[in-house]
């Protein structure tokens, strides 16, 4: 009796495992890779024949030539895509005030003539703590710091986020956005 049980149930175990562990997977990333081979390869950048970085994942800038993406609540590096989440602090939390609060001082202290109110994708991490993006408004906000930075007319940098600021996605879903590392590449190639 226990042969009429285990028997049929090892062969549907050992079945299911090759349809939904190997046949299926294998499947899926075939036609990922056939329809979408640059998102199935992870969406990445690539300059000269290497990977520099992803346009789904944000990184890090702190160099004052370069525009500053949103702070990143991923562990225990930022923009750790297999860390992805936020960093649950609502907004009474006196963790997230002494976060936002260091990280409008870091901004003042590399743009210390720059009084405009900083926007708050700036000091904020998103839910995801991976994005790529900054509002217009932020890149604005930069702008003449990186111009400074650069030894270039403020006006060109303004010209370089307006060129690299995308639409709503279809015109219809979310808002206008600048994905930082496209735009820091683009002032890679920014000359006088």
């Amino acid at each position: 009796m226990t042969n009429q049980i285990v028997r049929p149930a090892l062969v549907i175990f050992t079945a299911l495992t090759l349809v939904t562990g190997v046949l299926y997977p294998l499947a899926v990333t075939g036609v990922a890779q056939a329809a979408f081979p640059a998102q199935a390869e992870g969406s990445l950048v690539m300059r000269d024949g290497k990977a520099i970085g992803s346009t789904l994942i944000g990184q890090g800038f702190s160099d004052p030539k370069h525009f500053w993406g949103r702070p990143s609540a991923t562990a225990p590096m930022p923009y750790n895509a297999a860390a992805s989440g936020g960093a649950n602090q609502g907004p009474l939390n006196p963790a997230l005030a002494d976060a936002v609060k260091s990280r409008i001082e870091a901004l003042r202290a590399a743009d210390p003539g720059n009084t405009a109110p900083v926007p708050v994708d700036l000091v904020t991490a998103s839910a995801s703590g991976l994005d790529p993006h900054i509002s217009p408004a932020a890149a604005r906000y930069q702008a003449a710091r990186v111009a400074k930075a650069r030894g270039v007319k403020q006006e060109q940098v303004d010209r370089l986020v307006a060129q690299n600021t995308d639409g709503p996605l279809w015109g219809l879903l979310g808002e206008q956005r600048v994905h930082v590392l496209k735009l820091n590449l683009a002032l890679a190639a920014l000359r006088d």
